[in-house]
């Protein structure tokens, strides 16, 4: 996908007020992919962790199109598998910093914490 953000709505975990931010994504094979700096201690991923329903819309008013036009709903996830894993972080670091296959990744995309954007169709 073309657009540079994705705006995810979680609910907040105290509050259960929708809490939304913009956040850099890579899309494979219909699952969005985020990588949390912060980790375990980011507000969104502590809210996702809480309640895993969240909505979420690509790029700005101008982007959107096709099946993602809009919000839509989604369901989050840690990512656990090895291989999703490396390859969430690969699509990220190529989609922002222009990785290549043979090239060590940066310190975001390698420590990030990866988490999945299961979109419901």
């Amino acid at each position: 996908m073309a657009a540079d953000f994705a705006y995810l709505t979680t609910t907040g975990r105290v509050s259960g007020l929708p809490r939304t931010i913009e956040i850099w994504f890579a899309e494979i094979g219909g699952t969005l992919y985020l990588l949390a700096g912060g980790r375990e201690r980011a507000d969104w991923v502590r809210n996702l962790r809480k309640e895993p329903r969240v909505r979420v819309r690509i790029g700005g008013p101008r982007e959107l199109s096709g099946d993602l036009a809009g919000t839509v709903a989604a369901v989050a996830r840690d990512v656990a598998d090895p291989a999703e894993e490396l390859a969430a972080r690969r699509a990220l670091a190529a989609k922002y910093y222009g990785w290549s296959a043979g090239e060590p990744l940066d310190e975001w995309s390698a420590t990030a914490l990866p988490i999945a954007i299961d979109l419901e169709r």
